[in-house]
C-alpha cells in the first residue's frame, strides 16, 4: 500500500489549499480514508474521515465548516479542500488507510502517507 500526498504549501490566512492523496495497493469502495495533522509539539490528530463509498464523512470540530474531505475512487484519490486557514492550521497533514470502509478512530488507521507541509502566516 502507497500513499502519496501532494498540495500543501505556504499560505496566508484565510487563504485556501488543496490537498491530494493518490492510493495503490488499497483502494476502492471497501477502505475508509482519513486526513489528520501533527503540528510541532504536539500529537498527530484526526482532521476528517470519510468511508469506503464517500457517503459518511466525519470532521474535528476545530475544521468543521472550513475543510471538506471527497475522494474519487476512478481515480483512488482522496482530496481535502482547506477554506478560511488560520495560523493554527499549520502542521504537517498526513492521509492514511483504514482496512475497513468505516473508521472512526485514528487507530484503525494503519498506512500511512508521507506528510505534506501546510503553514499558515498570520
Amino acid at each position: 500500500v502507497q500513499l502519496q500526498a501532494s498540495g500543501g504549501g505556504l499560505v496566508e490566512a484565510g487563504g485556501s489549499l488543496r490537498l491530494s492523496c493518490a492510493a495503490s495497493g488499497r483502494t476502492g469502495t471497501h477502505y475508509a480514508m482519513g486526513w489528520f495533522r501533527q503540528a510541532p509539539g504536539k500529537e498527530r490528530e484526526s482532521v476528517a474521515f470519510t468511508s469506503g463509498a464517500g457517503g459518511t464523512t466525519y470532521y474535528a470540530a476545530s475544521v468543521k465548516g472550513r475543510f471538506t474531505i471527497s475522494r474519487d475512487n476512478a481515480k483512488n484519490t482522496v482530496y481535502l479542500q482547506m477554506n478560511s486557514l488560520k495560523p493554527e492550521d499549520t502542521a504537517v497533514y498526513y492521509c492514511a488507510t483504514a482496512k475497513y470502509a468505516y473508521a472512526g478512530s485514528i487507530n484503525e488507521y494503519d498506512h500511512w502517507g508521507q506528510g505534506t507541509q501546510v503553514t499558515v502566516s498570520s
